[in-house]
């Protein structure tokens, strides 16, 4: 493990919800850090509705959820937050101090007065393939998270999926100093979910010999002195057949999971985090959770409603830091001190 890393508030996801903490954080006065999961700020925005259009933004009549995240991630550049992504959390600790002792499984960690946890409908893993005996793999011949050029470098690699990630995979793998010795895309049938111009390459790279296309689903494993040699696949026809490799790569996308925060003592209801309205507060002292993440009578599951969360645990995490100083409501469009944090002073 790392020296943790002190600081006043620790945000677990930036999804948007997370992304508006870190601004109202900033707007009084509180530095932040911020973990998430996923190697890329944006939460559900990001991965599922990166290019689906949003009309219940307040003054942004139409926006897709990648420019909403653009303009968050714009937003809270003044505050300069430190974004630690690519890793979840998977532990908290009281502290004698009473602040908190947050790890991750990347041994990251961090000493924190407060937390506040806008995690969404949980952390996003990914999807991984599910074969008797395939997991053995996991990590040396088989991948289901961050494709890299190191890894099929002169190996014969299948890549199983049929989204954008699966098939970028299998072009990336085709060219390159650290180019596959064969490229194998793998996925049921022959229909892709993949932007249409990417699978447009695909087909012409596979007309050119740099790659190939297999239907099927993986039935089964062929090993040998204890290395994966084959997967055994099903093909549309009905028949059985082979299909040889060194490296298997899954993007079979994410999924949701709760994961760790159940084991945190947090009171919940129904896998979400009880809160009080007046500042978002959990029942442990300290920590806020907002968003899809939390809930209480007359709970909306809106985005809208997350940032108005996010807001008042603002003002929640102040009131536990600055105890005696006079919380005072200030306005963006008056305050000297706002225009100063913000950088337009």
């Amino acid at each position: 493990m790392t020296q943790p890393i002190a600081t006043e508030a620790l945000v677990i996801g930036t999804g948007p919800v997370g992304l508006f903490q870190i601004f109202q954080l900033g707007l009084q006065g509180i530095p932040c850090h911020a973990v998430d999961t996923l190697p890329y700020v944006g939460g559900q925005c990001a991965e599922l509705y990166a290019d689906k259009p949003i009309y219940d933004i307040p003054g942004i009549p139409f926006c897709t959820g990648r420019e909403l995240v653009e303009r968050l991630q714009q937003q809270i550049a003044p505050f300069k937050p430190t974004l630690h992504l690519g890793q979840q959390v998977t532990q908290i600790e009281r502290q004698t101090d009473q602040r908190l002792l947050v790890m991750t499984d990347s041994g990251q960690s961090f000493l924190t007065s407060t937390l506040v946890i806008a995690a969404g409908v949980g952390a996003f893993v990914p999807r991984h393939l599910v074969l008797d005996g395939l997991n053995a793999f996991e990590g040396n011949q088989v991948f289901a998270q961050n494709p890299h050029p190191a890894r099929w470098a002169g190996q014969h690699l299948v890549v199983a999926g049929d989204g954008d990630a699966a098939l970028q995979t299998c072009l990336a793998a085709t060219q390159g100093p650290q180019a596959a010795a064969s490229v194998c895309l793998l996925h049921r049938r022959d229909q892709f979910s993949a932007a249409p111009e990417l699978i447009a390459h695909m087909r012409h790279a596979c007309a050119q010999g740099r790659m190939r296309f297999v239907a099927g689903q993986p039935t089964g494993l062929r090993v040998e002195a204890g290395r994966l040699q084959a997967l055994e696949l099903l093909n549309p026809q009905g028949e059985t057949e082979w299909l040889e490799l060194d490296v298997l790569q899954t993007c079979l996308g994410l999924s949701p999971k709760l994961g760790p925060v159940a084991q945190w003592g947090l009171a919940m209801e129904r896998k979400q985090l009880v809160v009080n309205t007046e500042s978002f507060a959990t029942s442990e002292h300290g920590i806020f959770a907002v968003g899809d993440i939390n809930t209480y009578p007359g709970k909306k599951k809106l985005i809208l409603c997350g940032f108005h969360e996010a807001t008042l645990a603002a003002f929640g995490a102040l009131a536990l830091l600055r105890p005696a100083e006079k919380t005072l409501l200030q306005y963006t469009t008056t305050s000297s001190l706002l225009h100063q944090r913000l950088g337009i002073a």
